[in-house]
């Protein structure tokens, strides 16, 4: 192998998601909820995260030319961002916003959008180590940080309003990972 080879992509992160997949199945074994509806989301979660990371932390070099400095700070606004990046990311990160409310007892908007900045983050400081420590492929850049946690709020707002529709909600209901969701009277007791 040649010392400028990226490390390969799919023996890190497929492994790694299919540890994760089976951790989240025995979670849900142990809480007394596993359902292949469940199942599916979990692995649909493994996939995604798996694909993110794969797409924009990787690849990262085993060696590359060296640098003048040791750290080169590659985090702030990039020149040159278009409205193609702005919208693959909020594409990119929809699915968060859509992944999220299966998980939680009481989604809302706002928790979506800490998940979707948590994981924005991790994955725009793991850019910026894998940039300076692994010669790896991407910059961190704080545009991208925004876009994909608009990304996560308009997915969640995509699924609250297909939640609204009475045969969508009972179908996500399925999904969901800590039980049906209450039901709201209209009519005064």
């Amino acid at each position: 192998m040649d010392v400028f080879d990226p490390v390969p992509v799919l023996p890190v992160v497929v492994p790694l998601a299919a540890v994760v997949f089976l951790v989240l199945l025995w979670v849900l074994h142990r809480r007394g909820g596993l359902t292949v509806p469940r199942a599916c989301v979990a692995l649909a979660l493994c996939v995604y995260v798996a694909g993110v990371v794969a797409n924009t932390v990787f690849p990262i070099y085993l060696s590359a030319p060296a640098t003048e400095s040791g750290w080169t700070v590659h985090f702030g606004l990039i020149d040159g961002y278009t409205v193609g990046d702005a919208v693959g990311n909020v594409l990119v990160f929809a699915p968060v916003g859509m992944i999220v409310p299966l998980l939680l007892a009481t989604p809302s908007w706002w928790r979506v959008l800490v998940a979707s900045t948590a994981f924005s983050a991790v994955v725009e400081v793991s850019q910026f180590f894998a940039s300076n420590l692994g010669n790896g492929g991407h910059l961190a850049d704080v545009n991208d940080l925004f876009f994909n946690v608009v990304g996560g709020v308009l997915g969640y707002g995509v699924f609250s309003l297909l939640n609204r529709v009475p045969v969508l909600a009972s179908l996500i209901d399925r999904f969901r990972w800590t039980g049906p969701r209450p039901v709201v009277s209209s009519s005064p007791r």
